[in-house]
């Protein structure tokens, strides 16, 4: 099917384009009330990533609420654990938990690795459903979590400020860690390639948790395993997003993904010196941005494509946007780089 909007694609792929395209980490989600009325209706997150109806109801809104020029799949990258036989809860105000964890050998081996993916039919599903119903407005995004930030939540058990009981691993045993990361691994690419034949135009690696690690495991348990997902999908382009790991920046020009996502931390300039002129960069206004006046919005949103340039650029946020964030101010942001960056591109 033909695309009506392609700048998303275009853009990922390193294409000149007449203006820069927008869209927004968590943008089908809490700021949207007719996402929260969606979500009334059922019994929780969970159920609402399970019904392939309302996720892909979700992820359509956005486009049509907001004007984004990209849809991101309704889910949650703990989807993976779930599949390879470690179930989570989402607690109201708490976020994810596990009842049970993986604390041994014998738990990790009753882990199921690549034939995991069989088990999350309801995203494709839900892909499939979204594509159809999108009728080629706008590309969707598929997205997984990176193994390291999956393995952190399936030994901690929850989110942590320290994430000190999966990191002790490293130090204690790194073979196991290593073992657990290449199972996941392969569920994780088994996972994307399905979402990519169910219709995702490109997807994202998200990896939260990337900047409580030291530079040298970050790259020994983190980045080494990305490479491997980045290697494996050759059929769409690919976005690495890695919260934090501002260190690894040099390293990430060298992945074989296409798009760098930016955390707001980063700065511009210089992050493009390390990264390299050959990948597109995404990012990266502070999502505390977004509650400041409309006219502040305005100049740090300009002040951010300037400083991107209009050459090799996704305008989002440096993060998923926050849940309280007024509707009509993400809205306005979104006008304010359509308009600027066309205008800057004339």
């Amino acid at each position: 099917m033909q695309l009506q909007n392609d700048l998303f694609l275009r853009a990922a792929r390193g294409e000149q384009t007449e203006r820069t395209p927008v869209w927004l980490m968590r943008q089908a989600g809490r700021i949207l009330p007719e996402y929260r009325a969606v979500r009334n209706s059922l019994s929780g997150f969970i159920e609402l990533v399970r019904t392939p109806e309302h996720a892909a109801e979700v992820t359509i809104q956005p486009v049509d609420l907001l004007g984004v020029d990209a849809a991101i799949i309704f889910s949650d990258i703990l989807v993976i654990p779930e599949a390879m036989g470690l179930p989570y809860e989402m607690i109201e105000k708490r976020g994810p938990y596990f009842p049970k964890t993986v604390e041994s050998e014998a738990d990790l081996n009753k882990l199921l690795g690549e034939e995991a993916a069989d088990n999350l039919t309801y995203v494709y599903d839900a892909i499939s459903l979204t594509k159809k119903n999108l009728n080629g407005r706008v590309p969707l995004i598929g997205f997984a979590g990176a193994p390291f930030t999956i393995f952190a939540y399936m030994i901690e058990g929850s989110g942590s400020k320290t994430f000190s009981k999966a990191r002790r691993i490293f130090y204690q045993n790194p073979s196991f860690a290593e073992n657990f990361l290449e199972k996941i691994t392969a569920a994780t690419i088994a996972y994307l390639k399905n979402q990519i034949r169910a219709g995702a135009d490109l997807v994202q690696i998200f990896d939260s948790w990337a900047g409580i690690l030291p530079p040298a495991q970050y790259e020994r348990f983190s980045l080494k395993y990305i490479d491997q997902i980045c290697n494996a999908i050759t059929e769409v382009p690919v976005t690495v997003f890695a919260k934090g790991a501002y260190f690894a920046r040099q390293a990430m020009g060298k992945l074989n993904c296409q798009v760098v996502g930016l955390d707001w931390n980063m700065d511009i300039a210089e992050s493009r010196k390390l990264i390299g002129e050959n990948k597109v960069l995404q990012g990266n206004l502070d999502p505390c941005a977004l509650y400041g006046s409309y006219q502040s919005i305005e100049d740090q949103t300009k002040a951010m494509i300037d400083a991107f340039g209009n050459h090799k650029h996704i305008a989002n946020l440096g993060h998923g946007v926050y849940p309280d964030t007024d509707p009509d101010k993400v809205k306005y942001f979104i006008q304010t780089v359509k308009k600027y960056s066309q205008k800057n591109a004339k």
